[in-house]
């Protein structure tokens, strides 16, 4: 049976991760405060992270960025998701709809 944990992220409860993700204060806390399902959202923002600001991860000081940025994704002040919020589930109509064509054409 799956350990369930309050996800400070989700604000409910929700099964955990199985181990801690890393080794380390940050690990043991995503461990015992994030749901599975929380943390299976890092993966894009992580990306998006490391595309926006151009990351190395062989650098040192940008695995150092990242970490941060992984801390306030889960903890920081504005980390949990809003009231009503649920994940977008294929055939549920969920997500963001269109909002136009793009762009202007120039003349």
């Amino acid at each position: 049976m799956a350990r369930i944990v309050y996800c400070v992220k989700l604000q409910r409860e929700l099964p955990g991760l199985e181990k801690p993700p890393f080794p380390g204060k940050l690990g043991q806390r995503i461990y015992e405060q994030i749901s599975q399902q929380a943390y299976n959202m890092w993966p894009a923002q992580q990306v998006l992270i490391i595309n926006h600001y151009g990351l190395n991860m062989a650098d040192p000081e940008s695995r150092k960025i990242l970490r941060e940025q992984m801390e306030d994704f889960f903890f920081g002040h504005d980390a949990a998701m809003p009231a009503g919020w649920s994940p977008d589930t294929p055939g549920s109509g969920g997500g963001q709809k269109s909002k136009g064509g793009g762009a202007p054409r120039s003349k």
